[in-house]
């Protein structure tokens, strides 16, 4: 009995031991980054635009990204192809170098430092890349083939991630574009209307317009190309320079071609707009004194108010005010007895002033 539990002894020793042994090293943990996105084309004349969202993730879902860069490759075809293909196939035609991810070990309260050197011209994860391909009809196909683009990411070992869905652009002509923009506004809105552009020849549906904000990157204004050759900017801040240029949009069954820009138009928004002229000015006489009321104006950029009185019977009315108030009442000392006549300007912001108030008469007690 005792040499049976000596021996089952020695077989868990043996277990145990055989449980702590190490097998053979693991492969390194190899991440890699998700596709961009937000990828975008947009043929404009000469040139394709393209759009996308740096990754900020690895496909295993940890964060930040094992990412150096973000390639766009195209490849023209007269028939489908898949982003394989394009990336096999087709040319490199824009690269984003991505700046590394800031380091963790900064102390709080510190700014944060990237955890490496930064690439010239490195953008961060999550930001949004804007590169453009200059582009000939007659070097890339013939007016019924697609262009295709594609994107993707890399990491620090130069292995690429899943790509983007791709996207196309027609290679045939683009349109004409239009005329140059006129812009007009008023307290509301910023008013824009083009002359129209020539229609293709031959072609299937009329042309409808996108409006943009010129800058260094463009803001496209219009969320669908419109069939009018007017378009209504809400974005109103008096002092501020708009500038707008429009292009041509040709549309085809999935995809639309636009014009070289309109000549460019630029304003500087000028507030000239008087408010309207202060109603219900009412009198409440006490003795030696005139208490004035009126209702409140009710334009965004009201300043206040200016107060108007006559002495009677010389009737000219001088103002008592010299600053504009934001109250909508006034107590004016007067001599007892006296008859006097008032009235009410608004004033805004930029110091446009609104018509007189309806004249009103009392006799002081």
């Amino acid at each position: 009995m005792k040499g049976s539990t000596r021996f089952l002894g020695l077989l868990v020793m043996a277990a145990l031991a055989a449980c702590g042994k190490k097998g053979p090293p693991l492969p390194p943990l190899v991440r890699i980054p998700t596709p961009p996105g937000a990828f975008s084309v947009q043929r404009q004349g000469t040139s394709v635009v393209i759009q996308l969202a740096v990754p900020g993730d690895n496909t295993d879902g940890s964060k930040p990204a094992d990412l150096t860069r973000v390639d766009v490759f195209a490849l023209t075809s007269g028939a489908p192809v898949n982003p394989d293909e394009i990336y096999r196939r087709g040319a490199r035609v824009g690269r984003v170098l991505v700046n590394p991810p800031p380091d963790p070990d900064t102390p709080d309260g510190e700014p944060r430092k990237p955890s490496g050197p930064l690439p010239p011209g490195g953008i961060d994860q999550g930001a949004t890349a804007h590169l453009s391909e200059a582009f000939e009809p007659e070097q890339n196909g013939d007016s019924t083939d697609i262009r295709y683009y594609m994107a993707v990411g890399f990491n620090k070992h130069g292995r690429h991630g899943p790509y983007s869905p791709p996207v196309t652009v027609p290679v045939s002509d683009a349109p004409e574009p239009p005329g140059k923009p006129e812009v007009d506004w008023d307290e509301a809105s910023i008013n824009i209307k083009w002359p129209a552009a020539p229609e293709p020849a031959g072609a299937a549906v009329a042309l409808s317009y996108n409006v943009y904000a010129a800058g260094d990157v463009p803001l496209r204004l219009t969320t669908d190309a419109v069939g009018e050759k007017t378009f209504v900017d809400k974005r109103i801040e008096w002092g501020a320079k708009r500038c707008y240029v429009v292009r041509s949009v040709e549309k085809f069954a999935k995809m639309s071609l636009e014009s070289e820009a309109s000549p460019e138009t630029c304003v500087t928004l000028v507030d000239h707009f008087a408010p309207e002229a202060p109603e219900g000015l009412t009198i409440v006489a006490s003795e030696g004194a005139m208490n004035l009321i009126w209702n409140p104006n009710h334009e965004s950029d009201l300043a206040g108010y200016l107060l108007w009185r006559a002495i009677l019977p010389e009737g000219d009315l001088k103002k008592i005010t010299p600053d504009a108030i934001k109250e909508t009442t006034y107590k004016d000392t007067v001599p007892a007895g006296a008859r006097v006549a008032y009235a009410v300007q608004a004033v805004d912001k930029a110091g446009n002033v609104s018509p007189m108030s309806m004249r009103v008469e009392e006799s002081a007690r």
